[in-house]
């Protein structure tokens, strides 16, 4: 690296400058020829550009230089340029690297003190323990010489948990250090409360970095309100202030927390900048009462941000966060969720690090962002589609919500504000305020088995399998016009289609901001021209399985299809929260209503077969929020209900899908409950078809599991339904998935009849008695529809009785195949 460097120097010195010409020629420019030089290049430095050989012939002084010398003067004007821009960009890795080192060295010395610490206390019988917690200063917090007694301690005890050895750290699981690496990142092993601690290298100056922490709302996306009470000088430079903080429950089933703590602001001897922070004593202490009705006070020990300055710009940052949440106050199935030292390390800690250094890529220019939009205004809309979501799932009085008809038994709670108005932080004025308000249809539930990233990203792809389309536009509508028209009253059908337009993503992709574009067609014929697209803004984060995060959410809100700035937005959405997995915790394979699991009684050996990764639980709150006319309140409550219900179903079944122990027909899982496996259905239908005097799959495709892919890839679609009074569809291969432009979630509630015209139902009652008698029919050319409204055409189909291949007496299901299908 550092020979790069010197050759740098040595090829851009003074004396290269009029070497590089024609061989044979050794021209040297005066003074004035290369500031004329220089100004050409600074209009044009493109070597083609028509407007720099305009400026050199109306330059006198460069009329006596050959063209091709002037030519290659810029030729080398523009290496020399280059290497400048290398030079510069090898130093700031250079500087990176050494500050890095820096910090690992010093990591290092840390360890090599806690491991003394360790031995000597292995060899002191009379020592309890090695992590020593100081006492709570005891000094009078009433009177300013108190309150900065107050604040030097935990400056003390700050600096020791960020430097020193006062906590036992131990490395965050799945986040190593290295040059690439946003920083290092620690949790704490064994200390009263959960804490944990990063440090990194960031690109911007010590004073901005700590305007930026100390606005905690702008990147803790579960701070709800953060209040200065008293700030006053504390005599050494520094200020000391007295902080109320609120932040939101992650879901619907705990109260919030707030804080009230003391926060001191000041500069070491070594330049250094401080801010620390910890919970005065008195849980009576703080604002009103009142103001805090809904929230249990939460303690905050020692924590805050040492921001060193670093050599050449940018800062050395060290973040330590300490907090005893109460966790006696939440139901014993969420106190992963407050004793856990990682999920406050996600949420808290390595956050505050990730908008550093985003807000250090914007300003520095790397980032760039879709639509032409800044990116502090994509940020503010990120913002405030969570903090809406937050207020919904939250439901704070002093905002104006108040629970409606909640008895306690209902697994849907409906809220409703009457006072509601959406605002932008840029232009409340132009504040949309609704007749009646909005009322919010939210539950919590949860779930087994299921990777948290993996449903998000299902939910997010595919929105028809769970999503209404009317209900959607009814809220768009709602939105857009001020209007409160009924769903359904202008009917609307959804073509299938979702149109996925990024906005802009955080570094590590952890969050993604997009716009969403539902296509949909009217079905009144006077309508049949007038667009009936959806937009929704939408932001989706935790898709990544590998990546270490605090929760998977996908919240969206509909928006005008001209993309305000200010414009109003309504959130709505999902938030799956992953619950650290318990030893004794029972297995199972199913869904389960949250307020159910909270009376488990005592724990059950794990099955046979059941895989400790697949033990695993995660906590889903849902939250849809809808504008309403005071006239329609009953009616809108009366939908919501139902339709949150509804996607709870939807969600249900994507969950027991991609379970490990869900319906995959790639490995042969069930398909659903009392179902056989795939695998196992796959042989039945192979072996059944033989009623019909042929093979469905050549022979050598029937050994082992080769048939369940053989029989998936089959190219025709073969469809399988129950035998109920109203028959409904199990299972499907790709064609047949293709065909009914389905999925196989979406699969079981499609029943029979709705996929024939009205002769094709005719042809199959006419031909039921014969397949079932003799085992299969032949059913003749037809038309047929898919989900999405389409007509598939199909040259013939065969329908056969699936037998169970240990009962030949018993028929399992119906098995049809259309073969040549195509659509109309």
């Amino acid at each position: 690296m550092a020979m790069a460097v010197a050759h740098h120097r040595e090829s851009s010195s003074g004396s290269s400058i009029n070497k590089h010409l024609d061989p044979g020629k050794y021209v040297r420019y005066t003074a004035e020829q290369v500031e004329a030089l220089e100004r050409v290049y600074a209009e044009c430095p493109k070597p083609s550009s028509l407007r720099r050989q305009q400026l050199i012939r109306e330059c006198p002084i460069l009329s006596n230089i050959e063209p091709k010398q002037i030519k290659v003067w810029f030729q080398n004007r523009r290496c020399r340029e280059k290497q400048r821009k290398e030079s510069s960009r090898l130093q700031t890795v250079n500087r990176k690297l050494s500050a890095m080192n820096k910090l690992l060295m010093e990591e290092n010395d840390r360890l090599q003190k806690q491991v003394s610490q360790l031995a000597s206390a292995a060899t002191d019988a009379s020592c309890d323990s090695v992590v020593t917690t100081p006492q709570q200063s005891m000094r009078d917090a009433s009177n300013p010489a108190g309150l900065l007694s107050i604040a030097e301690e935990t400056l003390a005890e700050f600096l020791s948990k960020a430097t020193g050895t006062a906590v036992d750290w131990v490395q965050m699981p799945g986040m190593k250090p290295g040059p690439d690496s946003v920083g290092i990142f620690a949790i704490s092993q064994s200390c009263s409360g959960v804490a944990a601690r990063a440090c990194g290298l960031v690109s911007l100056e010590p004073t901005k970095i700590a305007e930026i922490l100390k606005d905690r709302p702008s990147w803790f996306r579960e701070c709800r309100n953060l209040e200065v009470f008293t700030m006053f000088p504390a005599g050494n430079g520094g200020t000391i202030e007295l902080v109320y903080t609120q932040t939101y429950a992650p879901t619907t089933l705990a109260p919030a927390r707030d804080f009230w703590t003391l926060r001191y602001t000041t500069t070491l001897e070594n330049g250094s900048l401080v801010v620390c922070e910890r919970s005065l004593s008195g849980s009576g202490a703080g604002p009103s009462a009142a103001a805090a009705a809904q929230f249990v006070r939460a303690e905050m020990l020692p924590s805050g941000y040492l921001i060193r300055p670093c050599e050449g710009g940018g800062s050395i940052i060290h973040i330590v966060d300490h907090l005893n949440l109460e966790a006696w106050s939440v139901p014993e199935v969420l106190r992963p969720l407050y004793e856990s030292s990682k999920v406050i390390a996600q949420k808290m800690t390595i956050a505050a690090l990730r908008y550093i250094r985003q807000i250090a890529q914007e300003t520095s220019g790397e980032v760039v962002y879709g639509l032409g939009r800044q990116p502090a205004v994509l940020r503010t809309f990120s913002q405030r589609l969570s903090r809406g979501f937050n207020d919904a799932i939250n439901g704070f009085n002093d905002d104006g919500w108040s629970i409606m008809n909640c008895d306690g038994a209902e697994d849907v709670i409906i809220a409703v504000n009457s006072s509601k108005s959406l605002s932008s932080t840029s232009n409340p004025a132009n504040a949309l305020s609704f007749l009646g308000g909005v009322l919010c249809a939210k539950a919590s539930m949860l779930l087994q088995n299921v990777p948290p990233a993996v449903l998000v990203r299902f939910l997010r792809e595919h929105r028809s399998e769970w999503a209404d389309f009317n209900v959607d536009a009814y809220s768009a509508a709602s939105l857009k016009a001020g209007t409160y028209a009924y769903p359904g009253m202008r009917p609307t059908r959804f073509t299938g289609s979702q149109i996925i337009m990024p906005l802009g993503h955080t570094i590590e992709h952890e969050e993604l901001l997009e716009v969403i574009r539902l296509e949909g067609h009217s079905l009144v014929q006077e309508d049949a021209f007038l667009s009936r697209d959806i937009h929704l803004l939408q932001i989706c984060s935790g898709i990544d399985e590998n990546a270490v995060g605090a929760c998977s959410e996908l919240v969206f809100a509909p928006i005008d299809e001209m993309f305000p700035d200010d414009a109003p937005l309504l959130p709505s959405g999902f938030r799956i929260i992953p619950l650290d997995s318990k030893p004794d915790s029972v297995t199972t394979n199913r869904t389960l209503d949250l307020t159910s699991s909270l009376e488990v009684g005592p724990a059950t050996n794990n099955t046979a077969g059941d895989a400790p990764s697949q033990n695993t639980r995660s906590v889903l709150t849902i939250a849809f929020q809808f504008p309403f006319d005071s006239n329609l309140q009953d009616n809108v409550a009366t939908m919501a209900r139902q339709y949150v219900r509804s996607v709870i179903s939807s969600v249900q079944r994507v969950a027991m899908a991609i379970s490990p122990s869900g319906l995959s027909p790639t490995v042969g899982t069930k398909l659903s409950p009392g179902s056989p496996e795939a695998l196992t259905l796959a042989h039945w239908i192979c072996q059944s078809y033989r009623q019909v005097g042929a093979e469905l799959l050549r022979s050598e495709s029937l050994g082992g599991d080769s048939v369940l892919k053989n029989l998936w890839q089959h190219q025709d679609a073969i469809l399988c339904c129950s035998l109920k009074s109203l028959p409904v569809f199990i299972f499907a291969n790709q064609a047949g998935l293709d065909m009914l432009e389905t999925t196989l979630v979406a699969l079981q509630d499609i029943t029979l009849d709705k996929i024939f015209d009205e002769s094709g139902r005719k042809a199959l009652c006419s031909d039921f008695a014969k397949l079932m008698q003799q085992g299969f029919a032949y059913l003749p050319a037809g038309i047929c529809m898919s989900t999405m409204g389409r007509h598939v055409s199909y040259e013939q189909a065969v329908a056969w009785k699936v037998l169970a291949a240990d009962d030949e007496s018993t028929v399992h299901c119906l098995a049809f195949s259309f073969v040549n299908w195509s659509f109309v």
